[in-house]
């Protein structure tokens, strides 16, 4: 069920008069039905995959009451790791048994040695990297005593499954959001009004920056053997908008339509196309994702800490490990290896952490200094994007190839000029709101006529450059 859907616009407001009118006097019965309708939410897409996620919760509740009762550090050690072998084993089979295949076929005829064994036709179960992240977690800090186990089963399934954020996120901690169901929930209607802004701006996002920019995106990047360097880097700035309005937009979506329950989910974006360099970049990019594997990889292997070749070990092992999470190609491992690449002369020269405050901050624009730091962290990220969406590594270095021909200096072949403009009164729009966890938090404060005219005029963009419905890029991860 997609969040731009008629179904989901229906589903939405049942969930919630049921939630809110009929289950309000009992915290256990609200709980139950948040389990039934992300269920339903879920299952909408494929109703067999629901017992991939009914059987990860019980096992890793389980382990969790058994964790409980445990004292002996062996026994304590083999309950994490079967919790561990269990769900990387589902998300290894589901996501990556082909590639490894394949991979293994590739090497044998590198070397003149043709082998044939059976691949599968398997289908990636939806979100199933999301949840399994989020159960870990819960597992994770259990054994290392960061949280109490938890003895009620219902709210344990409704942590895992919360549909607003089941299957692309945000990846929530169980510290963070367990707790929260536990906890009787009033309805508040300044968060309610806060989340329904935060939902219009992320289905601005998908609907009329991400959909229309992969309109043009799709046609480059799939006969990009056609066009001159120039169309192509467009193509590469227009995907670059499409997977951030596409992924920020479903997240603020998420994080919006869960305060409409009274819940509280961290935020995922933070405007990452205004970072000075590249690790403000992953600072602000997918938060939930890269503070989980910094804090679950990175820093139990030593982190920044220890002699220089395990500081860079560890880096390429973190943004390794990020690509290959995200799909099972080459071309992400190597958007991972640029990006660490990009990573390392910041770490080995303790810059990583100069810019941590917001760019010009209380400034209404930035310093020639700033614009040069943002425009080269943009196109170095642009670049590794290109890996990213290619089919294939050759189709990457190609396509990078030909960026980089005396064409670039020619006139594109596809000029989107309204597609170009619409992004143009995006980023104008993130530019004046960054301050915010998302660009409308702070518009409340602006008088209301003009508020609402900003919300109808948004509203109105989205009837009139509602492109073709794409599902959002990260259900495939």
């Amino acid at each position: 069920m997609l969040f731009n859907s008629l179904d989901f616009f229906l589903f939405l407001p049942i969930v919630f008069i049921l939630y809110w009118f009929v289950f309000n006097k009992n915290l256990k019965h609200q709980n139950f039905l948040i389990v039934i309708a992300s269920y339903v939410f879920y299952g909408w897409w494929d109703w067999r995959f629901l017992s991939l996620i009914i059987f990860s919760s019980f096992i890793d509740y389980s382990i969790g009451v058994l964790l409980s009762k445990e004292n002996k550090q062996v026994k304590r050690k083999l309950l994490l790791w079967t919790s561990i072998c269990i769900n990387i084993g589902f998300l290894g089979f589901f996501k990556y048994y082909n590639f490894f295949v394949e991979s293994f076929i590739a090497s044998f005829s590198f070397f003149g040695s043709e082998i044939s064994p059976n691949t599968l036709n398997i289908i990636l179960p939806v979100g199933i990297s999301f949840y399994t992240f989020q159960t870990l977690s819960y597992t994770i800090d259990v054994y290392k005593k960061r949280l109490k186990p938890t003895q009620n089963i219902i709210a344990f399934f409704a942590f895992v499954s919360f549909f607003p954020q089941l299957v692309a996120g945000p990846i929530e901690r169980a510290t963070h959001l367990l707790p929260q169901f536990y906890s009787k929930r009033q309805f508040d209607y300044a968060n309610a009004v806060n989340g329904m802004r935060q939902v219009i701006w992320g289905l601005f996002k998908k609907v009329v920056i991400a959909d229309n920019c992969a309109k043009y995106a799709n046609i480059i990047f799939n006969n990009s053997d056609d066009y001159s360097g120039s169309t192509l880097l467009l193509g590469a700035f227009l995907f670059a908008f499409q997977i951030y309005g596409d992924f920020s937009g479903y997240s603020d979506i998420a994080i919006g339509v869960s305060r409409f329950f009274g819940f509280n989910l961290k935020q995922n974006f933070a405007f990452p196309y205004f970072s000075r360099d590249i690790a403000e970049f992953w600072r602000r990019w997918h938060i939930s994702l890269s503070t989980w594997f910094r804090d679950y990889i990175y820093i139990p292997l030593g982190g920044s800490r220890g002699s220089l070749n395990k500081k860079i070990r560890n880096v390429f092992i973190i943004f390794l490990v990020s690509g290959f999470w995200h799909g099972a190609n080459w071309t992400f491992i190597i958007w991972g290896g640029l990006n660490a690449l990009y990573f390392l002369p910041l770490l080995l020269t303790n810059k990583n952490r100069v810019n941590t405050d917001i760019v010009a901050e209380n400034k209404l624009l930035p310093s020639f200094k700033e614009i040069l730091q943002m425009t080269n962290t943009f196109f170095i990220t642009l670049l590794a994007w290109v890996f990213f969406r290619a089919d294939s590594v050759t189709h990457a270095i190609e396509y990078l190839q030909s960026i980089f021909t005396v064409s670039l200096f020619s006139k594109p072949a596809i000029i989107p000029f309204t597609v170009l403009f619409l992004v143009l009164v995006f980023m104008i729009i993130e530019w004046l709101g960054r301050h915010g966890e998302y660009a409308l938090e702070r518009v409340d404060k602006i008088n209301k006529p003009l508020r609402w005219s900003l919300y109808m005029v948004l509203i109105m963009l989205m009837f009139l450059f509602t492109g073709e419905e794409q599902a959002f890029i990260y259900f495939q991860f």
